[in-house]
């Protein structure tokens, strides 16, 4: 079960950080609106953000809770592991309509920033296991997630992002710092904007330069409807 705490990151938080945290508790007034879903039932209702988007400037971030937890696939991992790189932390769970939308997002994102610094890491919430692996497997996410059925870790960053926002995703700087939030289901264009300026700042190359997912398989597909075209066909040949 993840745990969260308060310790040697948030020693350094210094009088800016209330200001910076009354802030943030306005802005999300605003924010927080969205449609209502439930979890199974009973009390556990959430909200559907409006995809709204919040970069913090480096002299305005804040260190992030220490988390700490066991993946779906039964790992310990926390967020100390990823210190020297951009973290992207996402909130999910099966049950959650905009979290599977935005999947292949969070997907194509992955893998074009993998060379740059940046790694993922998921927060599965409110969830049954059996479930969460499923979506897992079903939609090939290609990173691992904290199993966080209690939604603890949300509780953790709830000055930040509301803890009943789901999806919901916060990026950390390489000194696990919020970087940056997105209250809801997060765009491709979005999400790469706000990693591009990190990439940069941190020295972690040019952003530019990645590899182009949707680029790819266009070229891939163009290539498969060729050789479909000449099948059977020897150069030369119409084939009659």
């Amino acid at each position: 079960m993840p745990s969260a705490s308060t310790g040697p990151r948030c020693s350094r938080v210094t009088a800016r950080l209330a200001a910076a945290a009354a802030a943030a508790v306005l802005v999300l007034t605003g924010c927080a609106g969205g449609n209502e879903i439930e979890a199974g039932g009973g009390d556990d209702r959430f909200i559907s953000g409006d995809g709204s988007a919040t970069a913090f400037a480096a002299g305005d971030r804040v260190d992030a809770p220490e988390v700490a937890g066991t993946t779906l696939e039964g790992d310990e991992v926390s967020l100390d592991d990823h210190e020297g790189e951009i973290l992207v932390l996402n909130v999910w769970a099966s049950w959650c309509g905009p979290c599977r939308s935005e999947q292949p997002v969070l997907d194509e994102v992955h893998t074009e920033y993998s060379g740059l610094g940046v790694d993922f890491l998921g927060v599965n919430i409110k969830d049954d296991e059996t479930a969460a692996l499923a979506y897992q497997d079903n939609m090939g996410v290609p990173y691992p997630s904290l199993y966080d059925q209690p939604g603890e870790v949300p509780q953790a960053f709830r000055d930040t992002v509301p803890p009943r926002a789901i999806p919901s995703t916060l990026v950390l700087d390489p000194e696990g710092r919020i970087a940056a939030r997105v209250i809801g289901a997060t765009t491709y264009g979005q999400l790469t904007g706000l990693l591009d300026d990190l990439v940069v700042e941190y020295g972690f190359g040019d952003p530019e330069e990645r590899p182009r997912v949707a680029e790819q398989e266009a070229e891939e597909a163009a290539a498969a409807e060729e050789s479909e075209g000449t099948d059977g066909k020897p150069s030369g040949e119409d084939g009659s």
